[in-house]
């Protein structure tokens, strides 16, 4: 099959951060999902196309967390500690690759590299909206489990950590199953500029996996109800305040995923998060999907994007696959 290469320019990255690097990055068209062509509906949305990526970079993969700076440029973090930023081009309406893509170091509150995996395990990231612009990126790390925001200047993640207080039982988590989703609800919601934090694999009360919002106005704990054979990894609000949440199994070697969409009336303090699925996969077509991005193409169009972590191994992919409403 086809394998796109797309150029990469970065002339003003060293500007930047001294440890930022241009990086080559590779695409196979994905052209189906489930037996759905591009075009075609999967559960209840449609299919837009996808993309295997691969790059000989040593530091590209575990790729964790995705978000969407504006229709194109989305930044990504890797649970090794590493930012990625570039953008997803699009050709005849479907993923054609990734284009201008950089790698830069994730650092602490000094300025510094993270030391240590535990340390530098970043497994969610979003885009701070201040003023109507795109003004910084928070990211939520597990093991040592906090949330920090960091500069965002002309798309390029960079800076030091600056930390944002979170309740101490998420503090005291300490494992690889604590902060996995962060995502900030837009203007159009209920709770418009709250963060939203879904814990993996913690639970307050039995049957819903421990959440909690930090907001002015919204501010406290709440769950999302479990799901059988399947835990969260990512979410993302939609543009009119509805939740998308990402989840993920594996059972017998094999992955699964289910997209749940959450109606914005049910994401407040003391609430359970239930939703409906509305898409779900499993068997080749997956692998262990761990982020979700929202976007709105020019025309108006809401594209829903999630990427695969293939945690450095050689058995497993990065996969990329684009999926929208249907009219």
């Amino acid at each position: 099959m086809l394998t796109i290469t797309l150029g990469l320019a970065a002339a003003s990255a060293s500007a930047q951060s001294p440890s930022v690097e241009a990086i080559e990055v590779s695409s196979r068209p994905i052209a189906s999902f489930r037996n759905a062509a591009i075009g075609e509906p999967v559960g209840s949305l449609i299919f837009e196309g996808g993309l295997e990526v691969t790059s000989a970079h040593p530091d590209f993969g575990g790729i964790s967390g995705l978000a969407f700076i504006d229709a194109t440029r989305f930044v990504m973090v890797t649970d090794q500690g590493r930012f990625l930023s570039g953008a997803l081009e699009l050709a005849d309406g479907a993923p054609a690759g990734l284009s201008n893509v950089e790698i830069d170091i994730v650092r602490n509150s000094s300025g510094n590299p993270l030391p240590n995996k535990f340390s530098s395990d970043s497994e969610a990231i979003e885009v701070v909206i201040r003023n109507n612009q795109p003004a910084a990126v928070r990211v939520g790390f597990e093991n040592l489990s906090r949330i920090a925001d960091f500069n965002l200047s002309d798309g390029r993640p960079s800076g030091p950590a600056r930390e944002i207080a979170i309740p101490q039982w998420l503090t005291d988590l300490r494992t690889n199953e604590s902060i996995e989703s962060v995502c900030i609800a837009p203007p159009a919601s209920p709770i418009a500029g709250s963060t939203l934090i879904i814990a993996e694999g913690h639970q307050h009360v039995s049957g819903q996996w421990a959440a909690t919002l930090l907001g002015n106005r919204d501010r406290g704990n709440l769950g999302l109800a479990v799901a059988p054979g399947v835990n969260p990894t990512d979410c993302a609000f939609l543009p009119d305040g509805d939740l998308l949440v990402l989840e993920r199994g594996l059972a017998f070697l094999a992955f699964s995923i289910q997209i749940r969409l959450i109606p914005a009336a049910e994401i407040r303090p003391g609430a359970t998060m239930v939703g409906e699925v509305i898409l779900s996969g499993s068997g080749s077509a997956v692998d262990n999907f761990e982020g979700l991005g929202v976007r709105t193409l020019p025309d108006g169009q809401t594209r829903v994007t999630i990427v695969s972590d293939n945690n450095f191994n050689s058995f497993q992919r990065t996969l990329l696959l684009e999926f929208s409403f249907p009219d």
